[in-house]
């Protein structure tokens, strides 16, 4: 098992693992998040609907759906390490190219290229993380992954949302490339080769992985726990800063605000339910966190002009609340395939999980409208739609079971993984 210290060291090998992953994963969902709070000046600047922002949003998910699929047949017959980089660097050039973008069109493209490299990228941290950290500990790493949307959110995103209005809508993007470049170079250097997950790969072929992928009766579960989790979540967030704008009266120098708070309340609440999910149970934990969550779900979506202090605390709950109940749920399904598959695995569940969230923005982006001086209407009728997905969800978890794997076997693996870490 790995150590959590060890003497003379700054910080432990896991501990070096989590800070480096989460990084990356910092960087890949800042890349996603921006795109929402940068809505009204995207409508504005492109003179574009409601509609044709959600597809830009939907061109990233879609892309990386169709990427994350033809990635199941080859991530888990590679180096962790070298696959991670390479995807990494992709990742970097294609938000780039949405830094330089000068037109709708070419935007949609930068767009799907960064979704192309991403979403393999964010399966295979998550693949690592399942490898690399006993399941004892594994909601609470977890946690610290899914953190990086608490980071995103209070330094990202405001950052971001000032240099837009400072320069223009390309800056965040030049920014987040050349953090990406700095992160590159530090994985490159600080990421040991982890290939232990090879010497147990005894099928012939890649399509024999994916045979015994999508053979599982359980993988199907959870692809379809999965997608319900996307739709109930990605049906709603995209539209946060036009309808916080456009209906609830803030204005755009007030959007900072939303990810801030939320961020700095889910940057604890996302590592403390990692600890309860460990301690209490997975499934008991999303049941609960997904219930509250349809409170701030129908509240958000119904909000009239307010005062922003009363605005800020319904986009807080939201926020606790959603991310809270993703973290036990994908503890929970990187914990429901055999280490051997699960680079395969975690790909088509990040190809389900990245076609529902483009799925639901643009079924979204059909019902919601736009009315007089900006507002959007029927937003209330996404919050509803929202809200009856995350209560299948809180049954659908129920069907999905952990894998049975030795656990004498993964905990000498672990250790290796360990040893061979820098």
């Amino acid at each position: 098992m790995i150590e959590l210290s060890r003497k003379g060291d700054f910080f432990s090998r896991e501990q070096l693992l989590l800070i480096i992953l989460a990084t990356i994963q910092l960087t890949n969902v800042l890349d996603f998040v921006i795109m929402m709070p940068l809505g009204p000046q995207f409508m504005r600047h492109f003179e574009i609907s409601p509609q044709a922002f959600g597809l830009v949003v939907s061109c990233y998910t879609f892309s990386a759906a169709v990427f994350g699929f033809l990635g199941a047949f080859f991530i888990d017959r590679l180096d962790r390490r070298l696959a991670l980089l390479v995807l990494y660097a992709g990742f970097t050039l294609g938000t780039l190219f949405c830094a330089i973008a000068p037109t709708y069109e070419l935007l949609m493209l930068a767009r799907a290229t960064a979704g192309a490299f991403g979403g393999i990228m964010g399966a295979l941290v998550m693949a690592i993380v399942g490898d690399a950290i006993p399941e004892a500990r594994r909601g609470a790493a977890t946690g610290i992954i899914m953190s990086s949307f608490s980071v995103a959110s209070i330094a990202g995103v405001p950052f971001g949302l000032y240099l837009a209005h400072l320069l223009s809508w390309h800056a965040p993007f030049f920014m987040l490339a050349a953090l990406s470049t700095v992160t590159w170079l530090g994985a490159f250097y600080f990421l040991p080769s982890m290939t232990q997950h090879l010497s147990r790969c005894t099928s012939t072929s890649p399509l024999d992985d994916m045979r015994m992928v999508l053979s599982t009766p359980n993988n199907w579960r959870t692809f379809m726990f999965m997608s319900m989790l996307m739709l109930s979540g990605f049906s709603v967030i995209p539209f946060i800063s036009p309808y916080m704008v456009g209906n609830v009266g803030l204005s755009e120098a007030d959007l900072p605000y939303i990810y801030l708070f939320g961020g700095l309340a889910t940057f604890f609440t996302s590592r403390y339910v990692g600890v309860l999910s460990d301690k209490y149970g997975k499934k008991r934990i999303f049941q609960l966190a997904a219930a509250c969550s349809i409170v701030p779900i129908l509240l958000l979506t119904s909000l009239p002009q307010t005062p922003l202090a009363l605005a800020l605390c319904v986009t807080t709950l939201f926020m606790i609340f959603v991310s809270g109940r993703f973290v036990p749920a994908v503890s929970l399904i990187t914990s429901s395939i055999e280490s051997r598959y699960r680079g395969s695995f975690m790909s088509i569940n990040s190809c389900v999980q990245q076609l529902s969230s483009g799925l639901a923005s643009f079924l979204a982006g059909l019902v919601i409208g736009k009315g007089e001086g900006g507002a959007l209407t029927n937003y209330w009728l996404v919050g509803i739609a929202a809200s009856a997905a995350t209560l299948l969800c809180i049954t659908l978890v129920e069907w999905v079971k952990p894998a049975e794997e030795p656990a004498a076997r993964v905990e000498t693996e672990v250790t290796s993984l360990a040893e061979s870490s820098l």
